[in-house]
């Protein structure tokens, strides 16, 4: 009977082997919003078939692509590989560790953005240089933005009812970002880091007036930057009236409406737009969904906008649903920043704002842009397996 007992406490003491990352998927399921993933995985989907309709014309046209048609698509494929291996990762990494990685993401982020500034060290392309090896550290910035004032806010929101001891500092990391992206130049990445920061700030507790006081001297601040820089100001007149110069400034703008009035209804057709033979200045990039409007029509542009609607309202269910603060502001920064690239992509293409290079998020070309942004739904996927039932 001793035996037998000890052999019993021997066979229970046995260390328990570590379980994979597939096992943990295995158990970790049934907690997981399948709606948000499903969702994710049709606009990356749609997104794909999109970039290969849109850019075939100009990657069959390009020296750069060997004339080859399926050249950036295949890449985006790629792309999206690595993006599902970042959001499976980041779905079973728990969210709340990622905060004391906060501080060195950003300091990391930081180094990128100095060094691609470096003369010889970043690529150079329609003269901005925002590229380091293929690589765009200004969308790592977006997300240790993100990462940096979630963590930081879910610590210390008491401090933001005072303006100078609350909200300055984190004004001041904005702008230090803020400085260097300009420098690339690079304005639309710049906006969206402010107005996510804000859109965190807000959420966290920060006071509207305070807000308001910023507002006075940041707008004559944002004209002035328009103002005394000729592409900008060219972007801007050629949105008054982009008829007035279509063969100039406002080339870009009306070859988008014409592809979108074309579209009508219900499209020419998937693969059949008349529009990216060269017409518009690489379709697959920030003008995209003009292509997606004159090949599908009002219905597709409106069904895109709808999976967009969807996701971003069960984002926002899974941020008001997070079993802390932290990932509260966490989800509500990362569907923020979809929302709002979204927002001003179907803006700047409809002209109703003037151009501002602002991607679609999981349809536009980038490989970046692709990865990071899966990588960062996988987080909202993670948040949402701890969350309270949604």
């Amino acid at each position: 009977m001793r035996n037998a007992g000890n052999s019993a406490v021997r066979r229970s003491a046995k260390p328990r082997m570590k379980k994979s990352i597939f096992e943990q998927i295995r158990e970790n399921a049934g907690t997981m919003d399948f709606q948000f993933l499903i969702t994710v995985y049709i606009l990356v989907a749609f997104g794909l078939i999109m970039v290969l309709s849109a850019s075939s014309p100009t990657a069959y046209a390009h020296a750069v692509s060997k004339h080859d048609s399926l050249y950036y698509f295949k890449r985006q494929f790629l792309w999206m590989i690595v993006g599902t291996v970042g959001l499976v990762f980041c779905s079973n990494f728990d969210y709340k560790r990622l905060g004391k990685l906060s501080t060195a993401v950003l300091l990391g982020s930081l180094g990128l953005l100095v060094l691609v500034l470096i003369p010889g060290v970043g690529t150079t392309r329609n003269n901005a240089t925002r590229w380091l090896f293929g690589f765009q550290p200004s969308e790592a910035a977006k997300f240790a933005i993100i990462l940096f004032f979630s963590y930081s806010l879910s610590k210390n929101y008491q401090n933001l009812k005072y303006f100078w001891k609350g909200l300055v500092p984190y004004l001041l990391v904005v702008g230090v970002f803020a400085a260097l992206l300009m420098l690339e130049p690079h304005f639309s990445c710049t906006m969206l880091i402010a107005f996510t920061a804000v859109l965190l700030l807000y959420t966290a507790g920060a006071k509207v007036k305070h807000f308001l006081l910023l507002g006075a001297p940041a707008i004559p601040a944002i004209g002035a930057l328009i103002y005394f820089e000729p592409y900008r100001m060219a972007r801007v007149t050629s949105f008054l009236n982009p008829f007035a110069d279509i063969q100039g400034d406002g080339w870009q703008i009306v070859q988008s409406l014409y592809a979108i009035g074309s579209g009508g209804l219900f499209g020419v057709g998937l693969g059949k737009s008349r529009q990216k033979f060269l017409n518009i200045p690489e379709p697959q990039n920030d003008f995209i969904f003009s292509i997606l409007a004159e090949e599908l029509g009002l219905l597709g542009a409106i069904l895109m906008v709808v999976l967009f609607m969807f996701l971003i309202i069960r984002g926002i269910r899974i941020a008001s649903k997070a079993p802390d603060l932290f990932g509260t502001l966490l989800a509500t920064g990362i569907i923020g920043l979809i929302a709002i690239q979204t927002v001003l992509n179907i803006a700047v293409v409809t002209s109703s704002m003037p151009v501002t290079g602002m991607p679609l998020p999981f349809f536009s070309y980038g490989g970046t842009a692709l990865a990071i942004n899966m990588t960062e739904m996988g987080i909202v996927l993670n948040i949402s397996r701890q969350s309270r039932t949604l």
